[in-house]
């Protein structure tokens, strides 16, 4: 009777896209300027701006404008902190011989990974004169996946490149042993 530990009869398993090389990754993430340090340095001018101008008109016996300089720095307010939130965004692109995988993390909802084939996967991108590079997105038959949306010109041209590097190594072939 043979053995499970058999190499001719033990159960042979799908080869993991973990346990292979990785050709390409990348973290992308949107870009914000202002840190928390300069948004309450901000918030702090508006507000101070914005309390000098409403008493003045409090001092001419204008109050209800009083309020209205409050609502603004609220609105102001909620304006940044959905700046702030949609900053929360990721998008990682992983490249291996066997799989090119899109995972996408909005700032609120649900993560979702896209997964495609390396050898019927190519990269399209929409180049301006002007402007540089515009759009780019992997398209797999019918699939077209956008990436790096909210990367600048420059930054979606080098992300183009790298994946064009990328997915020409993955179908020249990679070795998939390291001795």
């Amino acid at each position: 009777m043979p053995h499970a530990s058999d190499p001719d009869t033990a159960p042979r398993a799908e080869p993991d896209p973990d346990d292979e090389p990785v050709v390409y990754a990348v973290t992308l993430a949107p870009h914000r300027s202002l840190t928390p340090r300069g948004f309450l340095a901000v918030m702090l001018g508006i507000g101070g701006i914005s309390l000098v101008c409403g008493l003045a008109f409090l001092a001419m016996g204008a109050w209800p404008i009083f309020g209205f300089f409050g609502l603004d720095v609220l609105l102001i307010y909620i304006a940044f902190r959905a700046n702030f939130r949609s900053a929360r965004a990721r998008e990682h692109i992983r490249v291996t011989p066997s799989l090119v995988e899109v995972r996408r993390e909005p700032p609120r909802g649900r993560i979702t990974v896209t997964r495609l084939n390396p050898f019927w996967t190519r990269l399209w991108r929409e180049d301006d004169e002007d402007h540089g590079t515009q759009d780019v997105a992997l398209v797999s038959g019918r699939r077209t996946v956008p990436v790096g949306r909210f990367l600048g010109p420059e930054q979606k041209a080098s992300l183009a490149d790298d994946l064009s590097r990328a997915l020409a190594l993955v179908k020249k072939g990679v070795p998939r042993n390291s001795f």
